[in-house]
């Protein structure tokens, strides 16, 4: 009788125990915070992905977008969220590489306090200027730039933004000298190239390329190292003189920092068959996205390349966010 009652004692907590190991997961809904605003492309590849999801979970993704701070205050929110699977972060690259050297007070550490669990898409940036400049190619700017330095004005959507990186990584590339003028958004950006009141901007495809097709700006160059798919019509950087030159956007879902194993693996299978299903795939190239899919350790791998990337080129303008 004795033995009976220490039997029983040793089981009771493993039928009373939670599904802690993911098991049982997910029991209700799972909220996708996306940290920028809707109708932003990370929104819109949210839910692209999202839908999807939660039919193979069998749950609700609800998409919750909390934007502010270039992308950190939704970044933090996932970051200190419990980490039992039922809250996961949408995000572009900026928050995971640029943000830990950009910001002195970033409330979050993203190799300690997030899991990566795939890459989603990526896409390149695209070298545009104004269709009056005369420059037909990225070695016809760079010549007009050397021949009246600091007289170009090129524009971002802010300090430390991906598109002033990617600018002043060519500048240095190119040992040119062109004048910043930050905007509040590409909106802004993009009305100021098509008047002429700047010359040259990276940009984002899904901006970009309204404009060069209606003919109101000049696409140059992309910026991944082979030619895009969705724009296989406009060479790379590197064919055209800067073999190294890649700045590229991507879109990926991470997890809170220990959550159970079996929660981000079935998220990545989940995630995988997703990404490769023809209709998502469809639906990214609409967007300029290549779909991607990869492992969680593919994507730290990518996190740890581009932080230090664009760490030194951060610290070489000494830029700094409080």
């Amino acid at each position: 009788m004795f033995l009976r009652k220490a039997l029983i004692c040793l089981l009771c907590p493993l039928w009373l125990a939670p599904a802690t190991a993911g098991t049982a997961w997910p029991e209700r809904h799972v909220t996708m915070v996306v940290p920028f605003p809707a109708g932003t492309s990370p929104d819109l590849m949210a839910r692209i992905v999202g839908e999807p999801l939660a039919r193979a979970l069998g749950q609700p993704v609800v998409i919750e977008n909390k934007p502010g701070a270039g992308g950190n205050i939704g970044t933090a929110r996932v970051a200190r969220a419990e980490p039992d699977g039922y809250t996961i972060l949408f995000t572009i690259n900026g928050p995971l590489t640029t943000a830990p050297t950009l910001y002195k007070n970033l409330g979050y550490e993203p190799f300690t306090d997030l899991a990566p669990v795939t890459l989603v898409a990526t896409s390149p940036n695209v070298l545009v200027v104004a269709p009056g400049l005369g420059a037909g190619t990225v070695k016809d700017l760079v010549a007009l730039a050397r021949a009246k330095p600091a007289a170009l004005n090129y524009g971002s959507v802010g300090a430390g933004s991906a598109s002033q990186l990617a600018m002043e990584m060519f500048k240095s590339e190119a040992r040119i000298d062109l004048v910043h003028v930050p905007y509040a958004g590409f909106p802004a950006a993009t009305a100021a190239i098509v008047s002429g009141q700047i010359q040259a901007a990276f940009m984002v495809p899904g901006i970009a390329m309204p404009q060069v097709k209606s003919g109101k700006i000049k696409a140059l160059a992309v910026t991944t190292l082979e030619r895009a798919a969705a724009l296989p019509g406009i060479p790379t950087m590197a064919e055209q003189g800067y073999p190294e030159f890649e700045a590229i956007s991507w879109q990926a879902i991470l997890a809170p920092a220990r959550a159970p194993k079996p929660i981000l693996e079935r998220l990545n299978a989940e995630l995988l068959k997703i990404i490769a299903a023809a209709e998502t795939r469809a639906k990214m190239t609409t967007l300029y996205f290549e779909p991607a899919g990869t492992t969680p350790e593919a994507l730290a791998s990518l996190m740890k390349k581009e932080q230090a990337r664009w760490g030194k080129v951060i610290r070489a303008l000494k830029l700094q966010v409080d």
